[in-house]
């Protein structure tokens, strides 16, 4: 099939250089992410990578998937479900890169005062200008545009939907805080911060207020909201997710008390605030036990449900089954001999860390550099003495200290030849804060950076 796309993309290519056909036929896209260069406005300085799935619909819908601090589009793509999502229910994702430093380093701007106003400039005008430009790229419905993001990505999540309610439709912001939360550059990074300290106590009215000025006058439909956080969150503490479920409840005119609750998962507790006609306008999540860890496994599928793209009526085109079923074979008395994992190839880790006090933030970047693909995968890597993991994301860590093991998720078990991942925790130290050593990928030595 990709050679068939070649083929064809060579044959227009042709064509046009003898003036058959216009210049502005469209290539075939492939599915695999790639990055644009020129999108428009830029004032963030950002970069944007989209992914575009083979089966769509003419007009597909748009989601905005936006990572925390120290990360990256490429990483939230690798490190997240919803490119998988996308190619199941296809919608196009757009993974921008945030270029801000501030204390943490590629974090979005959700602080300055460009910011915080509508065109004003900085994160959010790139934003909208990615959305723009694969609306017009792709064909990309702009009435289906939906916005998500962890951490500093939830919080720019809430930012958008307050800046632009006539551009998103929705949105789902994983342990993000109020729109506003933060009153200027001086107060950011979370670690040293007002927003994030603990104490951020405001009325629904004046949290509502703050997102009724961020667009005055504004009088259209509001995006529906979205909410998630974990009860053990020590980076942005649990107690902002009251703050910001105060503050979009106060948007739509909604009591304060939920009109149902309910345990979908273990572990997953969501209250929902719905209108006069049913509507569930905001949706919140606590997730018993969790850190600073969100998504993880499930939970991006939930949010495309919320935003409305798992719908079975209106499925992508796919291919024709055939017309007749294959035949069925009989499963052997005995089952057959299983492969032998592939040997362990060379790799590369990029570590970068952010620490203050007696705390951290790491984010490990595991580079495949052999030539096999790696299905399923091992970390292990022994931390400095006196720092101590108390919570992850992207793989499981076992045990806290000394020598760790992070193993996969089910969303990211494979690193194709030359690919990525990307995995993170928090952890306490007593003043080490060095990078880790020794760290080995499916038992082969792997170069630190």
């Amino acid at each position: 099939m990709r050679t068939r796309r070649k083929l064809l993309l060579a044959l227009a290519m042709t064509l046009v250089a003898a003036g058959l056909v216009v210049p502005a036929i469209r290539p075939a896209y492939a599915a695999s992410l790639t990055e644009v260069t020129s999108f428009g406005d830029n004032p963030g300085r950002m970069r944007m990578h989209v992914y575009v799935p083979d089966n769509r619909p003419a007009r597909p819908a748009t989601v905005v998937a936006m990572h925390g601090c120290g990360g990256s589009g490429p990483g939230f793509y690798s490190g997240s479900e919803f490119a998988s999502l996308a190619d199941r229910y296809g919608f196009i994702v757009i993974y921008p890169s945030a270029t801000q430093q501030a204390g943490f380093g590629n974090c979005f701007d959700v602080w300055s005062d460009a910011a915080k106003r509508r065109g004003g400039g900085s994160d959010p005008v790139s934003i909208v200008s990615m959305v723009r430009h694969v609306q017009q790229q792709y064909a990309a419905d702009p009435d289906r545009v939906y916005a998500t993001g962890s951490s500093s990505g939830g919080m720019m999540t809430n930012h958008m939907l307050a800046l632009y309610p006539d551009l998103f439709k929705a949105g789902a912001a994983f342990m993000g805080v109020p729109y506003n939360c933060f009153a200027n550059a001086a107060d950011f990074p979370p670690t040293s911060s007002q927003c994030t300290g603990g104490a951020m106590n405001r009325t629904p009215q004046q949290w509502g207020d703050a997102v009724r000025q961020a667009y005055p006058g504004y009088s259209g439909p509001r995006p529906r909201v979205q909410l998630w956080h974990g009860t053990n969150d020590t980076l942005v503490p649990y107690s902002l997710l009251t703050e910001t479920i105060e503050q979009w409840t106060n948007v739509f005119g909604l009591s304060q008390t939920p009109t149902s609750t309910d345990t979908p998962q273990a572990n997953w507790n969501r209250r929902r605030y719905a209108d006069t006609s049913g509507t569930v306008q905001v949706e919140a999540y606590s997730i018993q036990g969790a850190g600073h860890s969100l998504p993880s496994s499930g939970m991006a599928a939930s949010a495309i449900q919320f935003f409305g793209l798992t719908d079975p009526t209106t499925p992508p085109p796919t291919t024709p089954p055939p017309t007749t079923p294959p035949p069925t074979t009989p499963p052997p008395t005995t089952p057959p001999p299983t492969t032998p994992p592939p040997a362990p190839g060379a790799c590369g880790v990029t570590v970068a860390i952010n620490a203050w006090n007696t705390g951290l933030t790491e984010n490990i970047t595991v580079t495949n550099t052999g030539t096999t693909a790696v299905n399923g995968w091992s970390l292990v890597f022994t931390l400095p003495s006196g720092q101590t993991i108390t919570s992850g994301w992207n793989a499981s860590y076992s045990p806290s200290s000394g020598q760790v093991t992070a193993k996969n998720v089910a969303y990211n078990a494979g690193i194709p030849a030359n690919g990525s991942v990307t995995i993170g925790f928090q952890a306490t130290h007593s003043g080490n804060t060095a990078k880790p050593s020794a760290v080995t990928l499916n038992g082969a030595s792997c170069a630190v950076s």
